[in-house]
């Protein structure tokens, strides 16, 4: 059986000494996850309502700039993410967040949609696209053994941002108004993200153990550029896996004002749910880890969609607003499962050493689910088509992708494992 072999001892002893030696790194890990939420939809929407009253947007409007910003972010994430394996990390992360800064600035300054525009394009490639970019750049690079481990306690941040940050957020809005809040923001990037940042990745980790003493090729030993990944069977194949998380969580919080007007909700009734996905997502995004390098990621993919799938499938029949909770933490499984999965299965397949360019091109392609959701989940609303209703299809597709993952991980697992065998019988270079 393919798996990863791991330390003896306890996993207790083990993830405690662990933490204990690479606590800067996985710290620095953590932190950029954290801080990317002030780049994520649900912060952004935090402030949705005064945006809209000061600059006099519609629904659609700023829908549609949303879209548009977001889009052209994944463009110039698909453009400069390779920056990842060309930039020391130490100098890449508090570049990315000065620029993050200036946005929040922006934020708060903006008088015109030009600007609102611009400000919004450069939270999305900052926030969502960069600094989670850099985070899973740095642990598939440093960590090869007990890689799965080391990003899922790096992805963390995600979940301690969605549980920590909303609550200050809505204070401050409350006390100081929203643009303060943004200047805020601004002032946390550059006088606590950013020195940080440099602090914990000013020192690079060299990978260590069996076959780390350096960096572990991927699938024939190559170091797969982004151009034959591009061509390989797998990523085309993956293509729609990549996109569905983040299409169905981002629709699904986007999409709650309808909901409770559907359902005969109120949106202080569903929030608890936040905190049900936030933990489904932790406990799935560490259970993946271990799991992924003890039995090797790939074979996750027949079943990391399915939770999705399930829940996402539950609003269609939601009558109490329970249902709601129990719907976003069945999801929470899937989003903690994905981000332990991607993190691991990349290095893995194409090797390290072009990692930030591929790396880049899947965030591209999860940062375009996250636009494109709303836009069509909308108009399909607007048709007639309510969001419950397409829930229903949102989780047989799931189903449908689970079952096409099944041949992708059979396939894959016979592939590694032929690679392995070959580079095993070869013996160090």
């Amino acid at each position: 059986m393919l798996q990863a072999r791991n330390p003896t001892g306890t996993i207790p002893t083990r993830m405690h000494t662990f933490l204990r030696e690479n606590a800067r790194w996985i710290g620095a890990g953590f932190l950029l996850t954290f801080a990317s939420a002030f780049g994520q939809t649900w912060f952004i929407a935090l402030f949705a309502g005064a945006i809209k009253a000061e600059h006099g947007l519609t629904d659609g409007s700023w829908g549609t700039l949303y879209t548009i910003a977001t889009l052209s972010a994944a463009g110039l994430m698909f453009w400069r993410g390779s920056m990842a394996d060309t930039m020391r990390l130490a100098h890449l992360a508090p570049l990315t967040a000065g620029i993050f800064a200036l946005a929040a600035i922006g934020m708060a300054a903006a008088q015109s949609i030009w600007m609102l525009g611009i400000c919004v394009f450069l939270l999305r490639f900052c926030g969502q696209g960069m600094f989670s970019h850099i985070a899973m750049t740095a642990m598939g690079r440093w960590f090869q053994a007990r890689r799965g481990q080391a990003v899922a306690l790096a992805n963390l941040g995600h979940p301690a941002g969605e549980i920590a940050v909303p609550f200050v957020a809505v204070l401050a809005a409350a006390s100081l108004g929203w643009r303060p809040t943004w200047i805020g923001v601004a002032l946390v990037l550059v006088l606590a993200i950013a020195p940080a940042l440099w602090a914990l990745l000013r020192e690079e980790r060299a990978p260590r153990g069996r076959h780390e003493t350096a960096l572990r090729p991927g699938l024939h030993g190559r170091e797969w550029q982004r151009g034959d990944a591009v061509r390989h069977w797998l990523l085309p194949a993956l293509l729609p896996v990549l996109l569905t998380p983040g299409f169905i969580a981002t629709v699904a919080f986007f999409h709650q004002s309808h909901i409770a007007a559907v359902k005969g909700w109120t949106l202080v009734e569903m929030a608890p749910a936040y905190s049900a996905f936030a933990t489904t997502t932790v406990v799935s995004a560490l259970a993946a880890g271990w799991a992924a390098d003890r039995f090797g990621p790939q074979r996750l993919l027949p079943v990391f969609l399915l939770p999705m799938g399930i829940g996402i499938a539950l609003v269609y029949p939601a009558e109490q607003v329970t249902a709601w909770y129990a719907a976003l933490g069945v999801i929470g499984i899937t989003q903690g499962t994905a981000s332990a999965l991607w993190g691991v299965l990349l290095p893995q397949v194409y090797g390290t050493r072009h990692l930030g360019a591929i790396r880049s091109l899947a965030t591209t392609i999860m940062v375009v689910s996250t636009a494109i959701g709303p836009g069509i989940t909308g108009v399909l609303i607007d048709l007639g088509i309510g969001f419950p209703t397409q829930s229903l299809f949102m989780g047989a597709w799931c189903l449908a992708l689970s079952a096409a993952c099944l041949l992708i991980s059979v396939r894959l697992t016979h592939e590694l494992a032929r690679s392995w065998r070959a580079m095993d019988a070869e013996g160090p270079a």
